[in-house]
């Protein structure tokens, strides 16, 4: 008997374990200026296996809580040009590896204001996706999350995403009836991963630590873009750490078929937090 148990408590772990994690709506009763009869989410899968979504309406957070908490948590921003989402080597696989290390992830999927007749906007109605997704991170408490230690990693239009909310942060509404809208839309750090450059951020000491990464392949804007936040950092004696691989291109994110030292970035990524006393080290 005491075998059958044991057996079966194996099962239910590697059951729970395998679970797909929840998808959670950042406004339940529908999003501020969402547009109407937008339909649902569409998925397509690319010739290699990427899932990439387009369509998005209701913008939503996939929850990826650890097993063991650090108190960090990381809000992962897939890119796809603002018209739609590469969701896999951009957004689940980071989730997943952070998660292994004690970090919780949370993948966001935001309206996209490239997409064909899309009314939206990208510092408007993108941006304000990525500040929900803060503050609902922010005002949960059981999901253990250090409200300290709240940041978010973007991948290219994601990056750029995750770069505007750094800069335009903002202290909540104390008079607000939603809950959620009275938290921080504060990030506590921010990871840009080849993102696109947004013209004139407003970067001064108030700004969340940042660790910059791009291939040296990559386009040039990205390039000398990532290269001036980072001078525009130092300058306002804000932390910041800058990766570029050489002969890597645009879009590598995080693939098992990934070689050589731009495999081992999510890795120093976490080591980052570490040094930078995020993450506390065992």
């Amino acid at each position: 008997m005491r075998l059958q148990a044991f057996v079966a408590t194996l099962v239910f772990t590697a059951a729970a374990s395998a679970a797909t994690p929840p998808k959670l709506l950042l406004w339940p009763d529908g999003a501020p200026g969402a547009m109407a009869g937008g339909g649902a989410e569409t998925v397509s899968i690319k010739e290699a296996g990427d899932h990439v979504v387009s369509n998005v309406h209701q913008p939503s957070i996939t929850v990826y809580l650890p097993e063991k908490h650090s108190g960090v948590s990381v809000i992962v921003v897939p890119g796809g040009g603002h018209r739609e989402l590469w969701t896999d080597h951009e957004g689940h696989n980071v989730a997943r590896f952070l998660n292994e290390r004690g970090i919780a992830a949370f993948v966001l999927f935001y309206r996209l204001a490239r997409a064909p007749n899309s009314t939206y906007t990208i510092d408007g109605d993108a941006l304000n996706d990525l500040k929900r997704a803060i503050r609902t991170v922010r005002s949960r408490a059981d999901w253990s999350a250090d409200t300290k230690k709240i940041g978010a990693m973007g991948f290219s239009a994601g990056g750029a995403l995750v770069s505007l909310a750094a800069t335009r942060a903002d202290g909540g509404n104390a008079a607000a009836s939603d809950p959620i809208d009275r938290a921080a839309s504060k990030l506590d750090f921010a990871a840009l991963v080849y993102p696109g450059i947004w013209p004139d951020l407003k970067i001064d000491a108030t700004t969340p630590p940042m660790w910059l990464l791009s291939g040296s392949d990559d386009r040039a804007d990205i390039i000398s873009g990532l290269s001036g936040i980072f001078v525009k950092l130092r300058e306002a004696k804000v932390p910041a750490e800058l990766h570029f691989y050489d002969h890597v291109g645009h879009g590598f994110g995080l693939r098992a078929t990934n070689t050589g030292p731009v495999a081992s970035w999510p890795q120093q990524f976490v080591d980052w937090l570490k040094v930078s006393k995020i993450v506390e080290a065992p």
